[in-house]
Order: structure tokens, then sequence, then C-alpha cells
């Protein structure tokens, strides 16, 4: 039987590098490893694990899911030159006969035109040479003619044709600037499937960006027409407008499978939870439309159609919720429960701490069941993710308190530690965030440039926890930081220290604190209001 004659359709996981190019939904090593294990919980076939070549961190991070993530696929992005291949093999190596070397290569006119400069023989000639050099290291070897959609598919074909003779295994053909619309795309995949030789004996993957909305539908578009993978990210993230959501193109064929008669090997139970902790660590919100995965996706407000569903489930609504690991059962823990509780309930979301993190966490949970009456999954990821994201404390957060209302200007009077030496200054501004954050970087001797600001609550009620994500400008430089806390300002604030902490550490050019500041006398210290 012909590869592209299968039902399975292949699930190519590209959130931790195609993904975490989404402007401000970079993560660090250790958030990439949780995404990752989730992933493989999951059950996608194939994790993208980054760019090996583009830095030192996206180099470890593919080596270490390669070391310590089973089940997938590990592959790792490589252009079609020696330097590249080379290090995407180093990074890959740990997973064995899992490793997957994915190069790629330009092939439409503007992109030889404009970028490359060269020959259309030069164009075949470079990707030959790629795949080649990549088979001296890994038996599974991926290439993508990039902007396939807008290159010529008499030369398209030519590409593929020279790639799968010189070994390629997989042959993904993106639209790399979402372009291409579904009935067009569709028929794209035809005509390699009908002209390209030896095709019958590779899989042919699509990759399909979200700029005019229509990544979705153009992958399955291209599985009706005989692909065979879908390369996508959690929550669609990605460059621009994104990728192809998983979620949304994996229970499209899985809710309408007597039209697409496919099927994935996707563990849909995991989705809402894979979803929930991208958002979660990378700081990007999904929207409440959001398809699958929104808060309102199963929620029914209209008279009519909640009657129908008393009546009966399947008359507004395609999916359960459970399908997807949406449960009307959140509520997991409280203030009496026991660390060996705790423990055991984060070791079922998945998460792996040291023992040193998990006292930490613990106290956190500990702190922040003194405030809530219910604690929730979110609030846990959210305390974990704390643990998982903060750098090594340059200052830290000893007193907070700030005056605001209608009448008043506001004021925030801080105090922070560094070392031994406890600093407290104060400053107004146009809110009690922004007179908290000039007053941080009156202590610390910086001038940071708020450049993104987004609030989101992690659970429902009025008790529930605010998480703030930031990104920040420190002479030219974006650093990202997020905190959380049942008070909106000092999650602010924790989080643009957390800014602050990692900008220092990154550099290593921490600035002297403000010579003008002094340690407070305790008797000078007000009960915060």
């Amino acid at each position: 039987m012909s590869r592209k004659s299968t039902k399975q359709v292949k699930i190519f996981d590209t959130t931790l590098r195609d993904g975490e190019q989404c402007p401000g939904a970079s993560m660090g090593l250790r958030e990439k490893l949780e995404v990752a294990r989730q992933l493989a919980r999951l059950k996608v076939d194939i994790i993208e694990a980054g760019f090996p070549i583009a830095s030192p961190g996206d180099f470890e991070a593919v080596k270490a899911v390669a070391e310590q993530v089973k089940g997938p696929v590990i592959a790792g992005l490589a252009r079609c030159l020696e330097k590249d291949i080379v290090r995407a093999a180093e990074a890959v190596a740990p997973a064995g006969d899992k490793a997957r070397i994915h190069v790629f290569l330009a092939t439409s006119a503007i992109h030889r035109q404009f970028k490359l400069r060269k020959a259309k023989e030069e164009i075949i000639k470079q990707a030959v040479a790629g795949v080649k050099m990549a088979k001296k290291y890994v038996d599974d070897v991926q290439f993508s003619p990039e902007d396939a959609s807008r290159t010529e598919p008499e030369f398209l074909a030519d590409v593929c044709r020279a790639v799968i003779a010189a070994g390629a295994t997989t042959i993904n053909i993106p639209d790399t600037v979402g372009y291409a619309v579904p009935e067009q795309f569709g028929a794209l995949i035809g005509y390699l499937n009908e002209h390209v030789d030896g095709i019958e004996d590779v899989t042919v993957h699509v990759h399909c960006h979200n700029d005019l909305g229509l990544a979705v539908a153009n992958s399955l578009a291209a599985v009706k027409n005989g692909a065979r993978g879908i390369e996508c990210t959690i929550n669609g993230l990605g460059e621009r407008a994104g990728n192809c959501s998983l979620e949304e193109v994996v229970m499209a064929m899985r809710t309408r499978h007597d039209f697409y008669d496919l099927r994935t090997g996707v563990k849909t139970q995991e989705i809402y939870r894979a979803s929930r902790l991208v958002s979660q660590l990378t700081g990007m919100v999904v929207q409440r439309n959001k398809a699958i995965v929104g808060a309102n996706a199963f929620a029914h407000e209209s008279g009519i159609h909640q009657d129908g569903m008393l009546k009966e489930r399947t008359t507004y609504e395609i999916m359960r919720p459970e399908d997807v690991g949406i449960s009307g059962t959140e509520l997991v823990l409280g203030k009496h429960s026991g660390r060996h509780a705790f423990a055991n309930h984060l070791s079922k979301l998945g998460f792996k701490l040291s023992e040193q993190e998990l006292v930490a966490a613990f106290e956190s949970f500990i702190e922040l069941a003194d405030k809530k009456k219910s604690i929730y999954d979110d609030d846990l990821v959210a305390i974990v993710q704390q643990q998982m994201t903060e750098p090594p404390p340059v200052y830290t957060l000893k007193y907070l308190h700030v005056s605001t209302g209608s009448d008043t200007v506001p004021t925030a009077t801080v105090r922070l530690q560094r070392n031994d030496d406890v600093m407290q200054d104060a400053a107004c501004g146009d809110g009690p965030v922004d007179a908290a954050l000039k007053t941080i970087d009156r202590i610390c001797n910086l001038q940071g440039r708020l450049e993104d600001f987004s609030l989101q609550a992690i659970t429902k009620g009025k008790d529930a926890l605010g998480e703030v994500s930031l990104r920040v400008t420190f002479d030219d430089r974006i650093v990202n930081g997020k905190a959380s806390s049942t008070d909106i300002v000092e999650a602010a604030a924790r989080a643009y220290l957390n800014c602050v902490n990692r900008h220092l550490v990154d550099t290593q050019d921490a600035k002297p604190a403000k010579k003008t500041t002094k340690k407070p006398r305790a008797k000078s210290r007000k009960k915060k209001q």
C-alpha cells in the first residue's frame, strides 16, 4: 500500500519552533520541556523542537527534548547549509532512531530572484546536497521547499523529484506566507501526487500559515487530495497570524470522519490541557470564542439553544467537551490539602519538580490557599510556571503599597532587597501600575519601556488569580516576564521585576542601585491597605 493511500494522517507539531516565533511567545528551556512532555502525552507523531543553529539556547532546547522526551520523532530544522545540518544532527542525536533533520530551501520565483539570487538549477543542486548531507547523520530526512504555494508547479515537481531521489523520506509543502486558498492548495497537492516519480514512497506533509485565516481549511484540502501529514501548533501560535491550529484540524477530521474518512493518533482528551499549558507558559491568551479550546466553545447562552441542549445535546453541540479534555469538575485542592496530595496532583498534571522547587511551589500554594477559597488546576499551573520562569533573584519584592482613586494622584511605595541591602522609594504615575513600575525603575537605576501588557484571570470567581504578562525593552533589548497574584497591581509589579532580573542576569551588567535609597526602619513600615 502506498503511503498516500493510508487513512492515517501524521501530526507534526511545531509549537516549539514556528509557534515560539510568535512575537512575545518565547519560552525558556524548562518551559519547552514541559510543552514537549505534554505533546508526547497528546501523542503527536513528530515534535519539531527548534532551529538548533539559531542560538545556543535553541540548540540546548532541541538536545534536551531529544534526550528527555520519548515517543514522538524529534526534529531539528536546518537550512540546506553544512553548518546548519551538522548543528541539527548534533542536537537531535540523543533521540536515536527517532531523530529527524528537517532541511529547507526557498523555491518560489520571488525568493529565487530577491533573496537567494539563484537559478532553478542551482536551487535543485543545493536542495539535493542538503538532503544527501543530512542522510549521513540520520535516516529520517524531511525536505521543505519554502514558499511552495507560490512556486511554479512544474518546478516544484522537479525539486520534489530530485530530493526524493536524494533520499528524503518526507516532503513538506509549505504555504509559507498564507497566500493559498483551499481549492488551489488542494489541487497543488493533487498535481504533485500525479507528476512526481517516487512520491508514493514518501510522506507528503503540509505546513500552512494563517494570514488569510485559511490555514486549517488549506490543510484539510491538502489531506483530501493525498497529503498524509499536517504541520500545526497548539492554539495556532506562529509568526504573523499564526499556523494551522492543531486542535481545530484534528477535531475537524474526527468530527467529520464521514467526509474525510481519515484518522490521527492524537489523544484528543489531552487537547485542552495542552492548550492551557501553552497559553500559560507563553503568556499568549486564548480568545474566548476560539474554536475547540476557547472559554465560549461549549457555552450556550441563547434560550432556544439551552432548551435544545436540555432535550438532546446533539441539537447544538457537535462535540462533547469531554472529547477534548474539558470536564465540569475542576476543583482540586484546598487550604487543608497536604504536601503529598499537592505533589501527587502536580504529577498528574505532568510536572516534574525538584525537591527544592516542590518546597517553593507548595509554599506559594499555601499562601494562595489563604487568599482563595478554591484552588483550581490553572492556579497550580500558574504557581509551577512561576517557579520555572523565575530568573535568579537580583532583586526581590519585600513590600508594595499603592494609593489611588478618582481624586488621588496614584502613588506607589516599593521596597526591594538585593543581597543584604533593603532599598525603598516612591513615585507617582498615571495609575497604580505605572507608579509601581516607575518606582522599581528608580530603585534599580534602570529605564524600561513597556511594549506590551496583558492581564487575564486564570480561573473563575472574584478571588481569581490575575496573571500579568509583559514585554519590556531595556537598551533596545526585549525581555518577557510574567507573574500572578490575587492582587493585579502586585502581579504587574512582580512581572516587571521578573523582567528586570532577567535583563540584569542575561546581560551580566547589573547597574548599582540608586544611592539615595535608604533601608527603612521597622517602625516606618505601613500596613498594606
